[in-house]
């Protein structure tokens, strides 16, 4: 029998298992595709359920972010909170983890990433408070530890069959499908105006409006929030587009300002004489 997966069987940034069941129902909607081309793949919860809702068609899963490797490593992951809940023995539920086992923690840890590959998003996921992340030893280690390990080992079963795997910019892979018209582009780039620190680049503005000229003349199913205001913005371009760019040719000055030891932002001043 083949699984099913309802959310990304490892812990991800951003996956869309709440958006399933509406997914589900749109890909009914395009009965004329022969190809859909997962351009942010993510965790390839999408691609996944793609697969499995329309077997008839080519799934292309663009795994920038190599979750795969992740996937890959599952058992060592496995082996690590196996060692790990032992420590926790007599640490109540959803509660800090005392000094003395976390450091423990840490230990076990450690000895593993002397070895090899670590997953520590997934590591962090059974550490770490909710909405919390890390990706490396150093940011875990500085991070402030809770009981929040699941019991069971992480089932990673034939999450990716019957997809074809691709690691690719996302521009260099639509270059690849754009002309085709049988193909459905799935299109979910990193939000704006969210925490997107799991994801391995950086997302900028123009990155984050790039995107949207792949969607002229293309199937898609498209993914934004309303932190970003994307909509209202093309709305707003529409209805102002002859006023051009109000900013060019004016002097830019910045400066740069902490609000924290781990969170800062830019002012920014511009001047038009």
């Amino acid at each position: 029998m083949i699984k099913v997966y309802s959310s990304a069987p490892l812990s991800f940034q951003g996956q869309k298992r709440r958006f399933i069941k509406d997914f589900k129902e749109v890909l009914k909607k395009f009965d004329n595709i022969t190809t859909v081309v997962d351009l942010f793949g993510g965790s390839g919860l999408l691609s996944h359920v793609t697969k499995r809702e329309r077997p008839d068609v080519r799934v292309v899963y663009n795994d920038y972010d190599y979750f795969c490797d992740r996937l890959a490593n599952v058992a060592a992951t496995n082996e690590i909170l196996s060692r790990i809940r032992p420590v926790l023995q007599g640490v109540e539920r959803e509660k800090k983890v005392p000094a003395e086992q976390r450091a423990q923690i840490l230990a076990i840890i450690s000895e593993y990433s002397e070895k090899g590959y670590v997953d520590y998003i997934t590591l962090g996921s059974s550490l770490l408070f909710s909405g919390k992340w890390a990706k490396t030893f150093q940011e875990l280690s500085k991070e402030t530890m809770y009981n929040v390990v699941r019991k069971a080992d992480f089932d990673v079963s034939g999450y990716l069959d019957g997809l074809e795997v691709v690691h690719k910019d996302y521009r260099e892979l639509f270059a690849q499908f754009k002309d085709d018209k049988d193909v459905l582009f799935l299109i979910d780039p990193p939000y704006l105006a969210t925490d997107v620190v799991s994801y391995e680049n950086y997302w900028k503005l123009s990155d984050y409006l790039d995107v949207l000229k792949l969607l002229v003349g293309t199937k898609y199913v498209y993914f934004t929030s309303n932190k970003s205001q994307i909509v209202e913005l093309c709305e707003w371009i529409n209805t102002n587009a002859s006023i051009g760019n109000p900013f060019k040719g004016v002097e830019i000055r910045t400066q740069q300002n902490s609000l924290n030891y781990h969170t800062s932002f830019t002012d920014i001043m511009l001047v038009r004489e």
